[in-house]
Order: C-alpha cells, then sequence, then structure tokens
C-alpha cells in the first residue's frame, strides 16, 4: 500500500470515528480535518449546542491526543493559560506549573469573553508551537491544535479578536442548524445513549495515533500545486488589497494559508495534486476571517464571505481557455 492510500483510509477512518457521536456537519468535520492535515488552528463561531465541544473532544478521542478546555471569562490570567513558576518549599527549588496550553488538542471555549491581554498569550503558542514561561521557552506536544469557539449573537462581556489574533486561525467556519431529519437523528442518538445503547464520546475507540497525524503532515508536504494554481490564489489575493470594498486586505499569510488549505482539501478528497476546486471551496473559509470591510460596505450589509466569493469569482480559472 503506497502512502496516498494510507492516508486516504487513514483519514476516511478518522470520518467513520467521528460519525458515531456526529450527526451530518460532513462539512465542519471536512473543515476540521483539513486544518489538521495541515497544522492549522480554527475557529468556530455558532450558537451554543450546536456540537462545537462534542466534536473537539470525539478528534482528541479518536487521536489519542491529550486535550484540553480552557473556559474562558473576564477573570482568566495569561499566566492561567501560558503557565507560571513556584517556589517548592519541600525541594528549595523552583517549579514550573505548565498552563491549559500544554496539551495536543485545546479547546479555547468562547475565546471573545476573555481580555485582549489574556488572547494575546496564545499568539507565541499558535503561530511558533512553544510557550514562554518566566523566560523560559518550552516546546509544546505535537501535533498542536488549537479550536476555538465563539458566540456571535452576544456582545455583552465580550472583547472583538484582534485582527493578529484572527490572522492565526487557518480556518474560520460554523456549524450549523441541524436539518429536520438530522435533528430527528440527534434526538433518537441522544435516547439511545441515555439508556446505555448508544457511543459516547469518552467511550470512543482510538483509530489513529499522533504519529500517524505526524506522518500524514509529511506526505502533505509532498503535494502538487502547479504554477497555475499559485498564480490563481496571488490573483485572488492581490484583489483584496485593491478592492473598494475592503479596508484592510489578505497578508501573504494568508495566501500561504489559502495554498495549504487547498492543498490539505485535495488531499482529503484522496488527490495528490491540487485544482481550482479546492482553491474555490477553502477560500471563504480561510479567507473573510482576515480582511476587515469598509464602512459603506458594512452599511449595506455586505459580509465578508460575499465579498471574498466574488473576488474569486472574478478571477479567471486556471485551464479554463483550454
Amino acid at each position: 500500500m503506497d502512502e496516498a492510500q494510507k492516508a486516504s483510509q487513514f483519514l476516511d477512518s478518522l470520518k467513520a470515528n467521528l460519525s458515531q457521536v456526529m450527526v451530518g456537519k460532513e462539512q465542519a468535520v471536512d473543515m476540521l480535518l483539513t486544518a489538521l492535515i495541515c497544522g492549522g488552528h480554527v475557529l468556530i463561531e455558532d450558537l451554543p449546542g450546536l456540537g462545537k465541544t462534542t466534536l473537539a473532544r470525539a478528534l482528541a478521542k479518536s487521536l489519542s491526543c491529550s486535550f484540553k478546555r480552557i473556559q474562558f471569562t473576564p477573570d482568566v490570567l495569561p499566566s492561567d493559560v501560558t503557565g507560571f513558576t513556584v517556589y517548592n518549599l519541600s525541594t528549595g527549588e523552583k517549579e514550573v506549573r505548565f498552563g491549559a496550553v500544554m496539551a495536543q488538542m485545546v479547546l479555547a471555549d468562547e475565546i471573545n469573553r476573555t481580555s485582549p491581554k489574556t488572547q494575546s498569550s496564545l499568539l507565541e503558542v499558535m503561530q511558533e508551537h512553544q510557550v514562554t514561561v518566566d523566560g523560559v521557552t518550552y516546546p509544546l506536544p505535537e501535533p498542536f491544535m488549537v479550536l476555538a469557539t465563539q458566540n456571535p449573537s452576544e456582545l455583552t462581556g465580550t472583547y472583538p479578536l484582534p485582527e493578529a489574533q484572527l490572522d492565526r486561525f487557518l480556518l474560520k467556519i460554523s456549524m450549523g442548524y441541524p436539518s429536520r431529519e438530522e435533528e430527528y437523528a440527534i434526538l433518537s442518538r441522544h435516547k439511545q445513549t441515555a439508556a446505555g445503547q448508544g457511543t459516547r464520546v469518552e467511550e470512543l475507540s482510538p483509530v489513529g495515533t499522533a504519529e500517524d497525524v505526524l506522518s500524514l503532515r509529511r506526505f502533505f508536504r509532498q503535494m502538487k500545486c502547479s504554477d497555475g494554481i499559485l498564480n490563481y490564489i496571488v490573483q485572488i489575493v492581490q484583489r483584496s488589497r485593491t478592492n473598494e470594498q475592503i479596508a484592510l486586505g489578505i497578508s501573504p499569510r494568508g495566501s500561504i494559508a489559502l495554498m495549504e488549505a487547498s492543498m490539505a482539501h485535495a488531499l482529503l478528497k484522496g488527490r495528490e495534486y491540487v485544482i481550482p476546486d479546492d482553491v474555490k471551496e477553502m477560500v471563504a473559509p480561510v479567507l473573510a476571517h482576515r480582511l476587515r470591510l469598509n464602512f459603506q460596505a458594512s452599511m449595506n450589509n455586505r459580509t465578508a464571505q460575499d465579498v471574498v466569493r466574488e473576488m474569486a469569482a472574478s478571477v479567471p480559472v486556471p485551464g479554463a481557455s483550454r
């Protein structure tokens, strides 16, 4: 069996395992696995009760990865996230007490409820995969991934995420309400689980390990992304810097993120090369949260997702003329 088949089988087994506790949400699962493949972080913006925490816990359980949850509130301190040193009276030595980020899968729940100072403690963690405690830097366990959530409907007691923080997230997605059939299946499955006949998240059997994820990422780096695709991405990003509806365009970090997300999406679909459809699929989740619309566009009820999709549609698709 070659590396491509191994990667495909591993991803299929992950999807099947997650489906034991998740009803529907195929697109959200695909986005989460896309970020997992290329080592990115995910911001999930949606209402409470739609399965955000369940999905994060199920992914960690499926991969035998350590999992920690940070419930962000206004009184959470940066040291609660990163860690601190204490003086041990019995040994006479300093000891490091690591914060909640010292895990492979970290759920930053309601990240916009904590202060900007505490939010900034995640910048080094998410970008460098390391944490600095009292001047000493420590590597984080790999694979490392932050899954953050925020509620878009509540503004009281929240702090908007700054551009620097948003830029650290590879994707911003939403779960969405279930369909009628899916909600019926959720109720039925919940009833079975309560009766001891279903599968709870904590009862999921792992289908992979951390080493499997790292091996998948090594194979991902070999994905083919043609010059035509690279030029397609560059043209989309360049238009964000001249679009009259946009006040803050996409940085080169956003270009890299779109390229890597497109490569990961191609691998998720069983291909070893990127096609324009991969870029089109990833353009809104990758770019929309990285730009800021101007006042006029906001007053016209335009959304960043709408503007990004329009930009992508205005760029000629590679090879279309042939």
